[in-house]
């Protein structure tokens, strides 16, 4: 399973370039793509057949190739020409960026939502084709199966005058919640970001140790009272000023914040970056700041050890994040050959059965719905669709994710628990993303105010320490 945390300060990442060398049979040429990834965010293939998924159409799916040797097939297959990806992986978007600029060359890779803004600020980026996005051409999977919701999303967010989408291509998405024990913490108590400083459960919590991620709950805590109220969430120009609220990196709003993550500090068992999955199973914690594919991870781990665990994305606002592909100008180099091959890459992942892979092997949620596929609703279903024979009547519900699949019929019928566990984390439902925010590139200035700030909660604490001398 992917595990975004376990990613944080692990990897190494051998960055790429493509190019073209006579290594093929006979001096045949080959195309050799460098791709670089997340850590364990690729499915691997050999599935065994308890693992197989059948689709409403009959096929099976339980690959035995790497989604990387099948894509070497495929590609063969349909353009008639050879390539070998030399697939690696790296530990954090720093890491890749760092990378970068210290000279190494890469083709492909799948940094985060701010660090794509961010290399697109620094001219970093090749711009994917015309052809890419023409929905005529059947090989195009992801112009063709990416959720409208998604589509839109990567439209409308935009850095210097220039969408996200002239740019990237989505891979994952999901949100930022909090993992809690029903037993031990309350729907209601779990439903806001304040529980990070709620002293009943004085160090029996634990949240992220990321700047961003600890940024954010501290800043919807700091704006609590202003965007729960009903003339606030009734205006407008809500989703903008949302937006604004929860990305502002003004000195008022930074110093704010760092008191409210002094007190959580104070408060928690611990930040960390892998450890809280583990402690939520065990019991050693009762609550957890944590992606939502982490959450599905974290809740099914539990679940083979008969423990019930929950997920909940805060009334104030949780945060959209997502992982996408981008083309490097020192990988691409304005060759043709290269960029067909990137493009393909991306095309041949965003094939509906394709995503399906890796969502089952990740634990993640693919951006790609389908399209006319109906391969991806299809899984969510086999995943999460209620048995008579097992489920009462009673405790079933319609879970409607519509406006994911853009069609009528994506409504799931489900057990009421999974309102509050891993189908809720792996689609919420459409009011939560309503109140959803992108948490975007911060500038130059308000990234070192930022992290000045984060260096005196996580190293110093120094107004708890000023406080405690007055």
């Amino acid at each position: 399973m992917m595990n975004k945390a376990l990613s944080l300060g692990m990897g190494a990442l051998l960055c790429s370039s493509l190019f073209l060398a006579g290594c093929g049979d006979g001096g045949e040429e080959e195309i050799i793509l460098r791709v670089a990834n997340w850590e364990e965010y690729m499915d691997e293939g050999d599935w065994d057949e308890t693992s197989a998924v059948e689709f409403s159409d009959g096929s099976v799916l339980c690959p035995e190739n790497t989604l990387v040797e099948d894509f070497e097939d495929w590609f063969y297959e349909t353009y008639g020409k050879k390539v070998r990806v030399e697939y690696s992986t790296f530990g954090t978007n720093e890491e890749l960026y760092n990378q970068i600029t210290i000279g190494d060359v890469y083709d492909l890779a799948c940094p985060s939502e701010y660090m794509i803004m961010k290399m697109m600020t620094e001219h970093m980026l090749e711009p994917f084709s015309d052809e890419f996005h023409d929905r005529g051409t059947k090989e195009n999977y992801y112009v063709n199966g990416v959720s409208p919701y998604i589509a839109r999303v990567y439209d409308e967010l935009s850095i210097e005058g220039e969408s996200i989408s002239k740019y990237a291509a989505g891979y994952m998405w999901g949100t930022l919640g909090i993992v809690y024990n029903p037993e031990e913490v309350t729907e209601e108590e779990a439903s806001t970001w304040k529980l990070l400083t709620n002293e009943k459960f004085s160090r029996r919590i634990t949240i992220k140790d990321s700047v961003r991620d600890a940024y954010f709950a501290g800043v919807s805590i700091y704006n609590y009272d202003t965007i729960t109220e009903p003339a606030f969430l009734d205006q407008a120009d809500y989703a903008d000023e949302m937006f604004a609220k929860l990305n502002a990196t003004d000195a008022d709003t930074v110093n704010a914040v760092e008191d409210i993550l002094s007190s959580i500090k104070r408060n928690v068992y611990s930040f960390e970056t892998d450890s809280g999955k583990a402690d939520m199973v065990t019991g050693k914690v009762i609550a957890n700041q944590q992606w939502s594919g982490d959450a599905v991870y974290t809740i099914d781990q539990a679940e083979e050890d008969g423990v019930e665990l929950c997920y909940s994305a805060p009334l104030e606002s949780t945060n959209l994040w997502f992982d996408g592909w981008v083309m490097l100008k020192k990988g691409i180099e304005e060759d043709p050959e290269k960029k067909m091959a990137a493009e393909a890459f991306v095309n041949f992942l965003s094939m509906p059965e394709n995503a399906v892979r890796n969502m089952d092997y990740i634990g993640y949620t693919s951006v790609i719905s389908g399209g006319d596929s109906d391969k991806v609703l299809d899984y969510v279903n086999w995943c999460y669709e209620a048995d008579p024979e097992e489920v009462p009547e009673e405790e079933m519900v319609e879970y409607d994710i519509c406006y994911f699949f853009d069609r009528e019929d994506a409504v799931i019928t489900t057990s009421e628990d999974q309102t509050r566990r891993q189908l809720y984390a792996q689609y919420p439902p459409a009011e939560v993303m309503d109140r959803s925010v992108i948490m975007a590139y911060f500038n130059k200035e308000g990234n070192e105010r930022i992290n000045r700030m984060w260096t005196n909660v996580r190293c110093f604490d120094l107004r708890a320490w000023w406080e405690g001398l007055r």
